[in-house]
């Protein structure tokens, strides 16, 4: 299956949702304002790490969401 991943181009992961966060990450590929611009001549090896990078900040913001919905749901209600 590697080599088949080689054969092909990487698409680019851009979901159009294009605004940065408070990190510098795009909210839609997590990519960083390098990554978004120099997309189009990066290698397929680092296109690969680029992909392999955003999938761990999307895990993490995913984690950071469910840890923000838990803290309000223990506040309960205010009135």
């Amino acid at each position: 299956m590697a080599e088949q991943l080689e054969m092909f181009s990487l698409p680019n992961p851009c979901r159009g949702l294009c605004q940065a966060n408070a990190r510098g990450y795009c909210l839609g590929c997590f990519r960083n304002r390098e990554e978004r611009f120099g997309w189009q001549e990066f290698s397929d090896a680092k296109k690969r790490n680029v992909l392999r990078r955003c999938t761990l900040r999307q895990r993490a913001a995913q984690r950071v969401m469910v840890i923000a919905v838990e803290n309000i749901a223990d506040q309960g209600e205010l009135f």
